[in-house]
C-alpha cells in the first residue's frame, strides 16, 4: 500500500491500538510526513496537583512524530528508539492537538518532532523522537488491513 491508502490504514491501525482505549483521540495523516491527533484532556488524566500527567504529553508527542514519520514507511511497523520531551506549561482539562512531522531519515534510522497546543493555540510540549525499522510486517497487523480484506485472508 502506498499514499492515501497506506496513511488511511495507519489511521485504521491507531484507532484500533487497544491502549488509545484509555485515550479519547483521533488520528489525521492528511500528507506523507504530517500528522496530527485530537485529544481530549479529563481529570482522570491529571496528576495530584490538578494537571495533565507526563504519560498525556509523551503519548501525545511520540504517536504524532511516530506516525508522521510511519507515513513514510509502507511495509513495516516503525518502533521509537529514543524520545526527548520539552514540556512546557502545565495543561489543564479540554482539547489538545499534536502534530508531527518527518524530519529525516533513510533506510533504518528516522527522525520526527512534534508539538503539543491547547485549542487557543499555546504550545505547551515539544519533542523529537528517533525511530528504526521493525521486522513486523504492516501487512500483518489486523488493524491495519481493511476488514474485509482480513476476512478474505482468513477464509471468513
Amino acid at each position: 500500500m502506498t499514499g492515501l491508502a497506506h496513511r488511511s490504514a495507519l489511521e485504521r491501525l491507531y484507532a484500533r491500538a487497544p491502549i488509545n482505549d484509555m485515550f479519547s483521540s483521533r488520528l489525521t495523516l492528511p500528507a506523507e510526513g504530517v500528522s496530527r491527533i485530537e485529544f481530549d484532556v479529563h481529570p482522570q488524566h491529571f496528576h495530584a496537583a490538578g494537571a495533565a500527567h507526563g504519560t498525556i504529553y509523551f503519548k501525545m508527542l511520540d504517536d504524532a512524530a511516530f506516525y508522521a514519520v510511519n507515513s513514510l514507511v509502507s511495509d513495516v511497523f516503525i518502533l521509537t528508539t529514543a524520545f526527548n520531551l520539552h514540556m512546557e506549561r502545565p495543561v489543564p482539562a479540554g482539547p489538545l492537538v499534536a502534530e508531527g512531522r518527518f524530519v529525516s531519515g533513510r533506510r533504518r534510522l528516522y527522525v520526527g518532532e512534534s508539538t503539543l497546543t491547547t485549542a487557543d493555540g499555546e504550545e505547551v510540549a515539544r519533542g523529537t523522537g528517533t525511530f528504526m525499522r521493525s521486522k513486523i510486517a504492516l501487512a500483518d497487523l489486523d488493524g491495519y488491513r481493511r476488514q474485509d480484506q482480513h476476512e478474505k485472508d482468513v477464509g471468513a
